[in-house]
Order: C-alpha cells, then structure tokens, then sequence
C-alpha cells in the first residue's frame, strides 16, 4: 500500500513538471515563490513610502524576465545542443547587463527616495544578495528544463519500443496463423485421396476454426474459456482423420477465476500441433495427448504431453520448427522474463511445461 502510495505521488509530481495541462499552474507557482523569496530580501526596505513596492516590482520584474531568458532561449538553443560554453558565457552576461540594469535604476530612477543614512557597504551587500538570489533560482530553472526534456525523451523511447514490440508481436502472430492453416489443409489434403467423407467432415470443421481466427483472433486477448474450447475442436477435428487417437483435456473451466482470465489467442496452439504431429504413429499403434490446464496463484500452468514413435520422423523440419520458435520468441516479447517453458523430448513422450502470469 505504502508503495504503490508512493508511486502515485511520484507519477503526480512527473505530471506536474511535465504536461502541458499544468504549465499555467506550474508557472503561477513559480511566479508567486520567487515573489516570495523576493520579498523576504532587505533592499526594498530601504526605501520611503510606496517606492519600496515600486523598486520591489522593478527588481522582481528583471529577475524574472532572466530566468525566463534563460528557460525558452538559452537552455533550448544552446544548452540542448550542447554548446556549453556559448551557454555559460551567455547565461554570465546575461547576469551581468541584468544586474547593473538594476544598479541604474538603483542609482537614477529610485535614488531620490532612498532613506537616508544607508551605508555604501548595505548598497553593495543589496547587489551580492540579488546575485545569490538570481544564481540558484537560475539554476533550479535549468535543472526543471533538463528533467522535463529527460521525461519527454524517455517517453519518447518508450513509445517506439512499445510500437516495435506490438509490430514484432502481429508479424509473429501473423506467421503462427498461417502455419496452423497450412497444416490443415495438409491434412484435408491426405483425407480427400483416402477418406472423401471425413475430407467434408474436415472442411466443415476447418470453417468453424476459421471463423474463430477471424473474430477472435484478432483481439489482443481472448477468453481462456474460448481457448480451450479451440483445442477441443482442434483435437476432435484430428481424432476423426486418425483412428487409434485418443486425447483429454484436463482444465477447471467451471472456476469462477478462470471464467475471468484472459491471455493472448493462440498461446498454446502450436505446441499442440506439435503434439499432434509428433504423437503420429507409422506401426498403427494407439496414439494420445493429454493437456492439463490450471490456475494456481496468479499463475496459470499449461503443460501437454503426447505419446511419440521414434521411427516416426517429421519431414520437412524447416516447416515444424517454424512455429515453435515464433511461440518462443512471443512468449518473450509478451511476458519478458516472467514466463518459464521447458520442453522435455523422451523416446515414449513429448512433454511441454508453460507457466505464465495471469
């Protein structure tokens, strides 16, 4: 509580400095301290009458026409562009012509209404207080600039790196699909030589798989609900081309917490056509692939298991590793260092470890 408490202050005060939706009031507060400060100085009070408040707005008037100087043209022209010493010899005469412009005026405007017995040494202490007054808010002035410019930057960056990542996330996102499309057609392919009628079947099918590629794919999230329901299809789809197929599905979908979890479409889809490709089985032996899918903690587990015959080797690895590789790579670009995937390769079984945060 007491950090995110302190985030919120910390992100307000950012704000602050840095949006233009509080450049008035960051410029009204500036105005009315410096003022403040201003008026706490002895020099004003060396003169008679309302010639205090006249030199006192005379004085506060070229200091802050200075700092500002200083804020919209020497900083942005030269202090930005990295010319140093053009902006310090610039920031040093400015100070110079400022404060013996107020000297003048000093001396001419506002000499007849000096009171009398004040010493030469309080004149020229008033001049070094102006000076340790201008230095440090001059300075503080460039401080706010150069933090602002670092904000601004910052967010910059970060809004290019979230643009890469969103355009490297849809062109992965774009391979995987198509990938998974080339696969069935693959299949509908063999079953129309063999098996005319499951060939329909397929097609029918692979309709159904498309329209949920089309509507729902293309969210950034979708329901874990609905994902694993495209699964089921997936492997039903595949138990009607193959006979001696068998597979289960194990998930609490009936968990209010998992009615609610959302994650990225088509996270686990290749590494169950992975599953289906590596339990295929040349000896015509019983073939299966389990799929268990829980939520513990904020984590969400997925791991598939399938069975495999080591005479069986998949043709064309360029094609089956593809997917793969775009699946980690997306995991990486999604969930950073926060994921964990462990891909075990048996002789009897092909197991896939995933936890992700939910």
């Amino acid at each position: 509580m007491k950090l995110s408490s302190y985030r919120f202050k910390e992100t307000l005060v950012m704000d602050f400095l840095t949006e233009d939706r509080f450049r008035l009031s960051r410029h009204l507060l500036f105005l009315v301290f410096f003022f403040l400060l201003l008026y706490s100085a002895r020099f004003w009070h060396w003169y008679s009458g309302i010639y205090q408040y006249y030199i006192l707005f005379f004085v506060y008037i070229m200091l802050i026409t200075m700092v500002y100087i200083n804020i919209y043209v020497l900083v942005p022209r030269f202090f930005f562009r990295a010319k140093y010493i053009t902006y310090l010899i610039l920031l040093v005469l400015m100070g110079v012509i400022g404060l013996n412009i107020i000297g003048y005026g000093f001396k001419t405007l506002f000499s007849d209404f000096r009171i009398i017995n004040i010493k030469k040494e309080g004149e020229k202490g008033s001049i070094y207080e102006g000076v340790l007054m201008c230095v440090p808010i001059i300075l503080t002035t460039t401080t706010v600039k150069l933090l602002q410019k670092w904000i601004h930057d910052n967010k910059r960056i970060m809004e290019l790196s979230n643009l890469t990542l969103q355009m490297e996330l849809n062109e992965l996102r774009n391979q995987i699909n198509p990938h998974f499309l080339f696969n069935m057609l693959n299949n509908v392919k063999a079953l129309t030589r063999t098996d005319p009628e499951k060939a329909s079947t397929v097609i029918v099918k692979l309709s159904e798989f498309l329209r949920y590629q089309l509507y729902e794919n293309s969210e950034e999230k979708t329901l874990l609900a609905s994902e694993i329901d495209f699964l089921s299809n997936f492997l039903a789809l595949e138990k009607i081309r193959r006979e001696n197929f068998s597979f289960d599905i194990e998930a609490d979908t009936e968990n209010r917490a998992s009615k609610n979890i959302f994650i990225p479409p088509n996270l686990f889809t290749t590494f169950v056509e992975n599953a289906v490709k590596h339990s295929a089985d040349i000896s015509g032996k019983g073939s299966y692939i389990r799929i268990i899918i829980r939520v513990d903690n904020k984590e969400l587990f997925f791991t598939c298991i399938n069975s495999r015959d080591p005479k069986f080797m998949i043709s064309n690895e360029k094609y089956s590793g593809l997917g793969l590789a775009n699946s980690k790579r997306r995991l990486e670009l999604l969930y950073g260092s926060t994921f964990d995937l462990k891909i075990d390769s048996g002789e009897k079984e092909y197991t896939v470890n995933l936890k992700i945060p939910v």
